[in-house]
């Protein structure tokens, strides 16, 4: 078995130009693009390379977008030779890319799948209602105890424990404002606001939630071929129904980042290839554990590194 593992970025890995350089030696690349394009009735590849119309950012396309690059990077990985990981896990919505790399849905669904999930989400919440925030140097139960006593009614709370001193906030936009001020005086060294339009992984998020599980009920999911490390659970799930199931809870319960990455490394891997685009996750990852070796895979060059690492 292999001792190497993928991991796919989130919301907030897309660039303009995003596998540009790639695709030159990956013709595949906007093969699997044209799926998107397809699903999403609009040319994703232009979208990716050129945003003519300047919706790149625009949740309900950045969704399927960086989960087309990821799935793309995937399959052109597997054409060049490259070994098949033991494990698999995505940040938020890259959890569907390790989901459709594990062959437990296909890729047309997970797009339709993360399209809706973008409008949903981006319709659950009224502008300028919902926040963000980052919250640095402050450790998990003091943040958690700063979110209770600034809601004050409203919501707020942990949305993802992204890396050790690193924990994102979400809720109500004055709740979040009062926490962040909780969370300086207790002794955060930063509370830095996002620029995000949608509160993600909050109770804000439960009318979406309730809209994408419909979906998710017309859908068929397989046992996954590769073990994929769940979000809302930081577990190992096979049993396609507890994936639906986790899959719904994702959207209002805190991503588990910290906890999955040591499922994985007691999972005995020990290194890493971040499937899409940068390299967000492993940056995260080296702060979480400094004995994981992460490697990017956008770049021709770091693509190519990681595959003289795990040749078939």
């Amino acid at each position: 078995m292999s001792t190497f593992g993928f991991v796919f970025p989130g919301q907030g890995s897309q660039k303009l130009g995003m596998l540009s350089e790639l695709s030159e030696k990956h013709p595949s690349i906007k093969a699997t693009f044209d799926v998107a394009s397809e699903v999403l009735q609009r040319d994703a590849w232009e979208i990716a390379q050129i945003d003519s119309e300047n919706v790149l950012d625009r949740t309900d396309i950045t969704q399927p977008l960086l989960l087309a690059a990821s799935v793309a990077i995937w399959q052109a990985w597997q054409e060049a030779g490259g070994e098949t990981p033991s494990i698999l896990a995505g940040h938020s919505l890259g959890e569907y890319s390790a989901l459709v790399c594990a062959e437990a849905l296909t890729l047309k669904d997970a797009l339709r799948l993360v399209n809706r999930r973008g409008l949903y989400m981006q319709n659950a919440v009224p502008p300028g209602t919902g926040k963000m925030a980052a919250i640095v140097g402050l450790d998990d139960e003091a943040i958690v105890t700063a979110c209770n006593e600034a809601a004050q009614g409203e919501i707020v709370s942990p949305a993802n424990f992204n890396s050790k001193g690193q924990t994102v906030i979400a809720g109500h936009a004055d709740a979040v404002e009062r926490a962040m001020s909780a969370c300086k005086a207790a002794g955060a060294k930063r509370a830095l606001p996002l620029n995000v339009s949608v509160p993600s992984h909050c109770e804000l998020m439960r009318p979406a939630a309730e809209e994408l599980a419909l979906d998710l009920e017309a859908i068929t999911f397989s046992t996954p071929k590769i073990a994929v490390v769940q979000n809302s659970t930081a577990e190992i799930v096979l049993d396609p129904q507890q994936i639906k199931a986790n899959l719904i809870s994702q959207l209002y319960l805190p991503v588990q980042w910290v906890d999955s990455v040591r499922v994985i490394a007691d999972f005995g891997v020990q290194k890493l290839v971040e499937c899409g685009p940068g390299k967000v996750l492993c940056g995260l990852i080296k702060r979480i554990d400094s004995e994981l070796i992460c490697m990017g895979s956008e770049d021709p060059l770091d693509f190519d590194t990681a595959l003289t690492q795990f040749p078939r």
